[in-house]
């Protein structure tokens, strides 16, 4: 794959509450699919989703078996190409283990923020950084009302914000996943 050097990732926790108080989010079925079909078009490595409550995962497993083994699989050959992709893990530490296992290196984070902080680079900076193909490079999206600051500056990039021409600043993950990934690995910018 073309970009078999970078992963994409849902964080349900930790996460932040409307008062800005650490909490795990639910997954959704559109989680599923609205990120893994843009993570196969873009042909990156895997797309973790970070869910530690085992209810929880239990209901994503059985997405992603229902659509790589089950009824689904034949019904709709392209989901379970993108599918395929989808992996679910209790913590970030667990994911990044994985990746390491997987690979052989600790990605690099790029976090995703609708805030700018002092490590923010721009989409074409980060194109030009993931183009050598030098490191292995994992991207999170927060859930609820975003990831915890201390989580976002711990990342070694952030990705600026995606701005519209007016105040309002909220997207859903999959609308701001889709962008994102459509701004740094498009094959036609314009």
């Amino acid at each position: 794959m073309h970009n078999d050097h970078v992963y994409i990732s849902l964080i349900h926790y930790p996460a932040l509450n409307k008062e800005g108080k650490w909490v795990c989010t639910s997954f959704t079925t559109l989680d599923f699919h609205d990120i893994a079909r843009p993570a196969r078009t873009y042909e990156l490595a895997g797309y973790y989703i970070v869910q530690p409550l085992e209810a929880q995962q239990f209901v994503i497993k059985e997405q992603i078996k229902y659509w790589t083994e089950g009824f689904g699989a034949s019904y709709n050959p392209r989901r379970s190409m993108a599918g395929s992709l989808v992996r679910v893990v209790s913590s970030i530490t667990e994911m990044l283990e994985k990746i390491k296992e997987e690979t052989g290196k600790y990605p690099k984070l790029i976090g995703t923020s609708a805030k700018r902080y002092p490590q923010t680079v721009t989409y074409s900076q980060m194109r030009e950084i993931l183009s050598k193909k030098d490191d292995i490079f994992l991207i999170l999206f927060g859930t609820g009302w975003g990831m915890p600051p201390e989580l976002v500056e711990s990342c070694d990039y952030i990705l600026e914000p995606i701005l519209g021409p007016g105040q309002y600043n909220h997207l859903s993950v999959r609308n701001a996943a889709a962008i994102i990934l459509d701004r740094l690995f498009s094959i036609n910018r314009c």
